[in-house]
């Protein structure tokens, strides 16, 4: 895939302006999987500054937390700065560190949070304590499609990967930004219609109908997967990327611990 070049008052691989925010994509989602060690489970966590409210869209699993910290810190801004937390689902990789910003006001949809509290125990990716801890917060807010979460920012349902999944959408003067979480994962689910890892294979399909309805409302839509690059439609209409992939892991198969091995994961 090709990268397209946006001007600055647009899009770039790391984010960019829409609806009177800043938009930061502090962490890139990585569409792949562990071979032999579970899910990877890396995750895009968004942040949204403007109309006076620090927002992130999804906050990542436990490995995450100290480049999130960092990566906020590069901005100037502590854990403490941020003011709302807006969970697609309740999967662990996107919903975990919830607890990093127990302060702030945090939104998930309402079916997604029934659903979350009778998911068998030790069975799914649905951090159970968390969640059930998460119901009871007091600044924990319940959602449902339709509503509008922050000045611009509307939620839509995206049943499928979850029941209660939701999708937000974004509402900037030229262009919309589409926060999909895991109801579209990756550009082989939305070109492929075929989802992964979802517990209504018709529903996602359902969803990424409507994903795909709102991105090409506007020619200068960008749509934020769960776990790739942004993305925007080019000429013909087919997705093309935003921005370069990073991704690889280093390991010590040494002696000593300044003997490592660096493995790219971009292909």
């Amino acid at each position: 895939m090709g990268t397209k070049a946006l001007n600055s008052d647009s899009f770039s691989g790391a984010g960019g302006r829409a609806g009177g925010y800043q938009i930061d994509l502090l962490i890139q989602g990585y569409p792949g999987k562990s071979v032999c060690h579970g899910s990877l489970g890396w995750s895009t966590i968004a942040l949204l500054r403007g109309h006076g409210r620090v927002a992130l869209i999804d906050v990542g699993a436990f490995g995450i937390r100290s480049t999130l910290i960092h990566k906020l810190a590069e901005l100037g801004l502590t854990p403490e700065a941020v003011t709302d937390v807006i969970l697609t689902h309740s999967h662990y990789d996107h919903a975990v560190n919830w607890t990093l910003f127990s302060h702030a006001d945090i939104h998930m949809g309402s079916d997604e949070m029934d659903w979350s509290l009778q998911a068998p125990w030790g069975r799914t990716p649905v951090p159970e304590l968390y969640m059930q801890t998460l119901a009871a917060w007091p600044s924990f807010k319940r959602l449902t499609a339709g509503d509008t979460v922050l000045p611009g920012l509307v939620a839509h349902a995206a049943p499928g990967h979850t029941p209660g999944h939701l999708i937000f959408v974004l509402v900037g003067t030229e262009r919309d930004v589409i926060f999909t979480g895991d109801a579209a994962k990756n550009r082989a689910e939305l070109v492929g219609m075929v989802a992964d890892m979802s517990l209504s294979k018709e529903e996602s399909v359902a969803s990424f109908e409507r994903i795909w309805a709102l991105w090409r409302q506007r020619a200068n839509n960008v749509l934020v997967p769960g776990h790739d690059l942004p993305m925007v439609l080019d000429g013909a209409g087919e997705p093309e990327y935003l921005g370069e992939r990073a991704g690889g892991i280093r390991a010590w198969f040494g002696d000593t611990l300044e003997q490592t091995h660096t493995f790219s994961l971009v292909a």
